[in-house]
């Protein structure tokens, strides 16, 4: 029989043949459906009792279940299916599910669609009716997993600024290479140095060098990630999960599904939480809190950090098998003050970049200005150099950048009396300093200040270093 235009636009919208589970304990039935659905052009697999049901759905994904309500030979309550139905909710609650038995009754009806069956089919059954059920079903969920998708890929993309890598400087060339090199590979690869230098940018330019660049490269701060929210971030959770679990959502494994996953601040993740990021990178298995049915990921690793991972191991707080995980390809990002050359050529992009954005015709910098630039050591690296080029553009009052609208300390500057500045003012000079003084570690700098990491990035965004 050929296939139905329905079915084909079906196939075609979901990019696979539907998927159809038959589950009932009688074999003349599951043949009739199955001969009926097969030469619909669907998939079929079969199941005859409640435990071969749930370990089909934790072991295969399916569009819709087909199920009997009785198993047991002297049962016609139905009890068992309404069972089996709350069993099927906690693996996968966006599975439509259509229950069919031969001991129909309303009440019954109204129950299985109480505990979450989509429709009821009562035995025997007439053919039309039960193919335009499947059908719809089988729509509905489709849209309904496309809806969750849609709903977290639109947020990333709001968020997403897709900057720009910018490397003229013959310090940059060595990354280049690696990127050109590495980046149409799904090698994992470890991108380290100090905060701000463009981790995050040369992540980008990877998954766009990448086979991979026509999905998604989706982001995660997973330093940031307290142990209550880490699993939910990044495997998704189910409704009901835990008391804020209002709906189903998304994790971001399965988001990145065939693209790019950068894991930044990767050497803040808790070593309790390392473990469940381990098995994932070595089976590419996962479940969503809640629900016990297991996805698989097909994603590219990216990971970034500012810290040394050889020292994070040696003091036991981060895993060694992790770290080879990992570091298949480990990119290390030179400082900006190593690679001055490539100052007046962010500078600039930053400059059309703000200019553009505040609506401000201004066309470039005084000489003075670009001394300054040039001449400062950017202890919080591109990063805080497009925040003082931000700066510039809100203060400048002509067409030209001036070095006062920099905002940035002059040698003159820096002489200044400490009992002459606010505490902001002497907060933001220590914190400054302390980054020159090791090299942009934060954790060191962070050491020296009596401060922890957390509380140090905090004051780090609010200065824009």
């Amino acid at each position: 029989m050929a296939e139905s235009p329905r079915l084909k636009r079906l196939m075609k919208n979901s990019e696979h043949t539907p998927t159809i589970l038959i589950a009932d304990d009688q074999p003349h039935i599951l043949e009739a459906l199955r001969l009926l659905l097969k030469s619909e052009g669907f998939r079929i697999e079969t199941a005859n009792s409640p435990n071969a049901i749930l370990k089909a759905i934790e072991k295969s994904d399916f569009d819709v279940v087909l199920m009997d309500m009785n198993y047991a030979r002297d049962t016609t309550s139905g009890q068992e299916g309404l069972d089996l139905l709350a069993h099927i909710q906690l693996v996968d609650n966006t599975l439509p599910i259509v229950v069919m038995t031969a001991w129909g009754s309303v009440e019954l009806a109204v129950e299985t669609i109480r505990r979450g069956a989509k429709d009821f089919i009562q035995k025997p059954w007439d053919n039309t009716r039960l193919l335009a059920i499947l059908r719809t079903q089988i729509e509905l969920g489709q849209a309904l997993k496309k809806g969750q998708r849609l709903e977290a890929e639109n947020l990333l993309l709001r968020n997403d600024k897709s900057p720009k890598l910018i490397a003229q400087s013959p310090e940059m060339q060595p990354v280049l290479e690696v990127i050109s090199r590495v980046g149409p590979s799904d090698a994992n690869v470890l991108i380290t140095g100090e905060n701000g230098t463009g981790k995050g940018v040369v992540a980008s330019a990877l998954h766009t060098v990448s086979k991979r660049a026509s999905k998604l490269m989706v982001t995660v701060n997973v330093g940031g990630l307290s142990d209550s929210l880490f699993e939910s971030e990044l495997f998704g959770h189910v409704k009901g999960a835990f008391t804020d679990a209002k709906t189903d959502r998304v994790g971001r494994f399965e988001l990145a599904q065939g693209g790019t996953l950068f894991l930044d601040e990767i050497a803040n993740v808790a070593i309790n939480q390392q473990a469940k990021l381990l098995r994932v990178l070595e089976t590419g298995e996962f479940e969503r809190v809640g629900s016990s049915k297991t996805h698989k990921a097909d994603v590219r690793i990216i990971s970034a950090t500012n810290a040394n991972l050889n020292e994070e191991v040696a003091a036991g707080r981060f895993r060694q098998d992790l770290l080879f995980r990992l570091n298949t390809i480990e990119i290390r990002l030179p400082p900006l003050r190593q690679r001055r050359e490539d100052i007046p050529f962010l500078a600039d992009y930053f400059l059309k970049r703000h200019a553009e954005r505040y609506r401000k015709k201004i066309i470039g910098f005084e000489s003075a200005a670009v001394e300054i630039l040039l001449a400062y050591n950017w202890p919080g690296n591109v990063r805080e150099l497009e925040h003082a080029i931000e700066r510039a553009v809100l203060m400048a009052q002509g067409s030209l950048v001036k070095a006062a609208d920099l905002g940035l300390q002059s040698p003159q500057d820096a002489a200044k009396r400490l009992e002459d500045m606010s505490l902001e003012e002497v907060e933001y000079f220590l914190i400054k300093k302390a980054l020159t003084r090791y090299d942009g570690n934060v954790s060191r700098a962070a050491d020296a200040l009596g401060l922890s990491r957390s509380a140090l990035y905090r004051r780090l965004q609010r200065y824009g270093l």
